[in-house]
This record gives C-alpha cells, structure tokens and sequence, in this order.
C-alpha cells in the first residue's frame, strides 16, 4: 500500500553475504569478480547518477565481455608495445630504489629540507588484496616510526576504501612519505608533458584518479598528513626520460568526495531487479539488452572514452531520441525538454511547447529553453531568407 506522503518504502537490509550472492548471480556463475580500481571509481565519480555502471561494476560484471554479447564491443585496450615502453618508463620513475621519484617530488613541490638521509622502499608482497593492504597498513606504521631524513616510497600499495557500502581494493603506482609523515599519492602516465604543458583534459582524468587514491587514505585516518598535491610523472617532450609536476588536488578530492557519496547504494540498486536478472556474458545477446534496459543509465558523450557499456548506451540513447547524446551541457541549457523531438517541435513557433504554450507565442510562454530555441529558429529563417537573394545573384 501507497505510503500517504508519497515516499517509497525502505527496501528491507540484507546482510554482507546475501548481498555477495545476489551481485555473484546478477555477474554469472562461473564468473570471477572483475576488481574495481581508481580508473573506474573516478569514471563513476564523473556520472554519479548512473546507476547501471554503479551496478555492473560493484557487482564485478566484466563489461567488455558484455559489450560484445550486446554486440557493440568498445575498442579499448593497450597494444603490447605500448605496455612495455609503458613498464620501461616506470622502471626508470623508480630508478636507484626510488631516489629519483624522491628527488623529481623535492623539485617539483621546491622542499627545502635537509637531502635525505636514506630512501626506504618496503616489500608490500603479500597474498591478495586484503594481504597485501595488511601489509601496505603495516609499511606505513613503520615510514612514520622511521628516523630522521628518511623517506619512504610505497610501489604498488594496497589502499581499502568503501564506495556505496562496498569495500574496494585499490593500488595507486606510488606513494611517497616524507620525514615528518606528509602522504603523496603519484601518478605515472604515459601521455607527455610537452614544453612544460600537458592535455588538459588528460591532466584533470589523472588528478580525479590520484583523488580517489587521496579518499582512501582519509578513510584510514591521514587525512591530516595528506600533502595538498598530487606528484603527475610523465615522459618529457617526445622522450622516455620522466619529467614531474605537482598538481593541486583539493578541488578535485572535493569534487570527488561529494560525487561518490552521492552513489546509491548497491544493494538499492539490485533490490530493484526481478531476481532473474543477471548480466552473465554467456546469456543470449536479447536476454542480456532486456536486463541491462532495466537498470536505469545516464548516457554522456564523454562515457566513450571511460565506460566499455558506452556504445551500447548512445545506441539506444539515439533510438530514444534523447538529447543527452548531444552532451551534457547542451541537456543542462534544454531543461524539461529531453527529447529531440520535442526540442524540434518547441524551436517552431506555429508548434505547440511541452509545456502547453499556445501556439504562435512568440517567447515559449515561461520556458526560457523554449524561448531560446524560438529565437535562435527565427534568426536562422531569417538569415537564410537573406541569403537566398545574394546566392541567385552569385549565379
């Protein structure tokens, strides 16, 4: 029965292990967990409200697997050639047990404390996951116990964070511990800082992931030992040699915090599925759009570059007719139009709005995206009424 204030019902708690199963059926028997990893969390932290790439990866569901069975596979990847010279460029970041990442860290931020008296670089082996964040837990207890000039860097640690009442292993390239405590996450990418400049857009990716890294270690308490600072390493100019810069990372950890919290929780999401659901690749191509259908998606232009899903997304997004195709700034200026249709329609003034205007109202009544719209189609009409004389002259 209905609540009298119209609120839904709260969906009945299930504990950590039922939650496990159902997110095993919903990925597929047989199907190992595909791990979340910052790349994803910061994709998912950039469209908050997408449920469906909320679901698919707390539930671990390899999605590329799945593109394909939807028949439209993402072309992601990285060639072999771009792994080794990615794997040789690391191996020089670390150069002379890690002194070097130490010394670009000290240029780029201007430390003017003592050289260093030693660089430490723990072993972090450990059997899996929850093994090796015991073990990166334990490395850092022991950075912060160090003498004085010693630093720390952490290659590959495990850092733990809770994302939508789920817990996520995640393994920043580095982190970097100075003598009195100070945490900095590292990011090493393969995209070039060129003249001292770099992709903005690149840039903002890199920074949002190393954000992620940063939440993390807030959720284990260093948030007051958390440098303001990401150190962003990457190949100089047209070269393989590492080149560093430290980029501010307050707004984006801001930015990145506030967006996560906002994730609905995976059991809401998966409460809301017939229990038949599931998303196993091995399913039939038409079984598997019908329950991906269910699970509702915010399709952007910018998810071709971070989701695998993404393809199939903007094809059913265009069969719609919806405007969140043409991005989201151009969704944001439409605001209760959501179709193309119906912004054709309101760009006509001998049409009637959406919103009831009557027809032939000049200004979209109280719409001003309608009102825009009927402007800029009479500016056009009328330019392309002044045009046409001079074209037949022309001829």
């Amino acid at each position: 029965m209905p609540r009298p204030d119209g609120a839904r019902p709260a969906v009945p708690a299930q504990g950590a292990g039922g939650l496990r199963r159902r997110l095993a059926q919903l990925r597929g028997a047989g199907h190992p967990p595909r791990p979340l990893d910052a790349r994803a969390l910061s994709a998912l932290a950039a469209n908050p409200g997408c449920r469906r790439r909320a679901l698919l990866d707390g539930a671990g569901v390899d999605k590329t697997a799945l593109a394909r069975a939807l028949g439209a596979p993402a072309p992601f990847g990285q060639s072999q050639f771009a792994f080794s010279r990615g794997h040789a460029f690391e191996a020089r970041v670390h150069a002379d047990g890690c002194a070097e990442l130490v010394r670009m860290l000290r240029a780029a931020t201007g430390d003017r404390s003592p050289e260093p008296a030693a660089v430490e670089q723990p072993e972090l082996t450990a059997d899996g996951p929850a093994g090796r964040a015991a073990r990166t837990a334990l490395a850092l207890a022991e950075a912060d116990a160090a003498g004085a000039g010693v630093w720390t860097v952490l290659v590959h640690p495990i850092l733990e964070l809770r994302v939508a009442g789920s817990p996520v292993h995640l393994e920043p390239d580095a982190l970097v511990v100075a003598p009195d405590g100070t945490r900095t996450v590292v990011e090493v990418k393969s995209f070039p800082i060129l003249d001292g400049t770099a992709d903005p857009a690149k840039v903002g990716g890199a920074v949002r992931q190393a954000a992620v890294y940063a939440l993390a270690l807030e959720e284990r308490g260093d948030a007051d030992r958390l440098a303001d600072v990401v150190l962003l390493v990457c190949p100089k100019d047209f070269s393989n040699l590492p080149t560093a810069a430290a980029v501010d990372l307050r707004r984006q950890l801001a930015a990145v915090r506030r967006q996560l919290a906002r994730l609905t929780r995976l059991a809401d999401i998966a409460a809301a599925l017939p229990p038949d659901v599931t998303f196993d690749p091995d399913r039939p191509g038409e079984e598997l759009a019908e329950a991906v259908a269910r699970v509702p998606a915010a399709y952007a232009p910018e998810c071709l570059a971070t989701c695998e899903l993404a393809f199939h997304c903007r094809a059913r997004a265009r069969q719609a007719g919806d405007v969140t195709v043409l991005g989201r700034a151009v969704r944001g200026e439409l605001g209760s139009l959501t179709t193309i249709e119906a912004v054709l329609a309101a760009a006509h003034a001998d049409t009637p709005a959406p919103d009831g205007t009557p027809d032939g109202a000049p200004d979209g009544g109280a719409d001003p995206a309608v009102a825009a719209l009927r402007r800029a189609a009479r500016l056009r009409a009328e330019a392309l009424a002044d045009a046409a004389p001079r074209a037949g002259e022309a001829r």
